[in-house]
């Protein structure tokens, strides 16, 4: 009897984990069109810092209210890693990245980030996903970067090198967010790694205030809106739940839905061109998720 107990209280805790991920990867999805949409009138290091700042002062408020205990020394080195990988690391990188190529083409890199996560999953977690769970994570891996080929990587390689390390300091936050979440929560880890940026993000974004806001279009205002509130914060809270629930391997394989999401955004929003041959990638990386999700333990 305990131990049909146990299995069912996995298994509830497995479905929403999914739930969670699921939910967290649609909020980033609008990531990098809101991104796309805010750099067009924000420079990309002021749109970094000051979408940190913002996020970074509710995150303040919102510790400050429910009282939250301040981390350990240990817990606080953890932090700054989550701190330079998803907090500045990753916005600052696809910001600097979007002004080389468009939101379509830096979205189907996304396919990358599960694997990316995956593997900081193994280095930093201690997890052990069977054999067959890393075929379908590198195959998803290997139709996103053969896109990229076929793109013509020359036309824009500042662009795609960008966001290759974009997705490796990003996978790193996330796996790191994850071991640390099963100790102080997810929103707290999220709104500590905020808090821990905020003295240096709110000096950069009065050091780099621009002269004028007239320019700025209301998109841009938007977009800007979208990634500090969304991106920045709101979503980490459910997927930070929903790695620590079904594992950062498993769950991190939902990222593979994120192009598809994030293409028809950038379609609709921005009215960018979506190819077929980019569909044809989102379409495969999909099927992967079945697979990985089968073989995640």
């Amino acid at each position: 009897m305990n131990n049909q107990s146990t299995t069912d209280l996995s298994g509830k805790n497995n479905n929403k984990g999914w739930l969670n991920g699921l939910i967290g990867v649609l909020i980033f999805s609008g990531s990098l069109p809101a991104t796309r949409a805010a750099v067009l009138d924000f420079s990309p290091v002021f749109l970094t810092v000051i979408r940190a700042t913002i996020a970074g002062v509710l995150a303040l408020f919102i510790l400050a209210f429910c009282k939250e205990k301040k981390p350990s020394g240990k817990q606080i080195s953890s932090l700054i890693i989550v701190s330079i990988g998803v907090v500045i690391g990753f916005p600052l990188l696809t910001a600097l990245a979007l002004q080389h190529i468009t939101s379509a083409h830096s979205i189907v890199f996304i396919g990358l980030l599960p694997l990316s996560t995956a593997l900081f999953g193994v280095l930093r977690n201690g997890e052990r996903p069977r054999p067959a769970f890393w075929v379908f994570s590198v195959l998803g891996s290997l139709l996103v970067i053969g896109f990229a080929i076929s793109q013509g990587l020359s036309a824009s390689p500042t662009g795609d090198v960008l966001m290759l390390l974009a997705i490796i300091l990003c996978g790193l936050g996330y796996a790191e967010g994850a071991k640390l979440s099963k100790i102080l929560g997810g929103w707290q880890v999220i709104c500590w790694a905020l808090v821990l940026s905020l003295p240096l993000m709110a000096l950069a974004t009065f050091s780099l205030l621009p002269a004028s806001f007239t320019q700025v279009s209301t998109a841009a205002w938007m977009g800007l809106a979208y990634v500090s509130l969304f991106s920045m914060l709101i979503g980490f809270v459910f997927w930070y739940r929903g790695l620590v629930q079904g594992g950062t391997a498993a769950i991190g394989q939902l990222q593979l839905l994120q192009p598809f999401f994030g293409l028809v955004l950038a379609a609709t929003l921005l009215h960018e061109q979506v190819s077929p041959e980019m569909m044809g990638v989102t379409v495969g990386v999909i099927v992967c998720v079945a697979g990985s999700k089968k073989f995640a333990k």
